[in-house]
């Protein structure tokens, strides 16, 4: 491993005043943006075609929108399918950190927002907005929902690591 690939995983692990620990199993990308904290690359569950990842984005202080809004939108890129979970939001405080939860399954819109899309079926998200010292970090799960409900444990996991920094 690099010395810069061990430097990305340090950077990776924090934004917003709060840190975490990503699951041993999924590395992580080091095409980032500024917005774009890191990207985790979730294996593929056994019968999907391709893995998840785990968008963790960082704005700053006051940007992005509140929770609500994000909550809203992140459903509203879903189309409900036969078998699919009803989607869910709830409000949580986790090592006294208040953080906002979504999930989400059936067709998935994806692409950038007002961009064109491209529709994926029996596709699912879990998604986590945390509320840091300095702004809100977002975690957004998405991938076949096979992927996503088999990753479901490493994801909560993942979320109850959350600490200030």
């Amino acid at each position: 491993m690099s010395m810069v690939f061990l430097v990305l995983l340090a950077q990776a692990a924090q934004a917003g005043g709060l840190s975490w620990k990503a699951p041993a199993g999924w590395p992580v990308d080091p095409h980032g943006s500024q917005m774009r904290v890191a990207t985790y690359r979730v294996p593929a569950a056994r019968g999907d075609t391709e893995g998840g990842e785990l968008g963790i984005f960082f704005f700053g202080k006051g940007e992005g929108g509140p929770a609500s809004a994000n909550v809203d939108r992140w459903l509203h890129q879903f189309t409900p399918e036969s078998g699919a979970a009803k989607p869910s939001s709830r409000t949580e405080t986790v090592n006294g950190i208040r953080i906002t939860r979504v999930a989400a399954e059936g067709t998935y819109a994806s692409g950038m927002p007002g961009g064109p899309s491209t529709p994926k079926t029996r596709f699912a998200l879990l998604g986590a907005i945390a509320e840091g010292p300095e702004g809100s970090v977002f975690f957004k799960l998405v991938g076949p929902r096979g992927t996503v409900r088999a990753a479901s444990g490493q994801f909560e996991t993942l979320v109850h690591s959350l600490s200030r920094r």
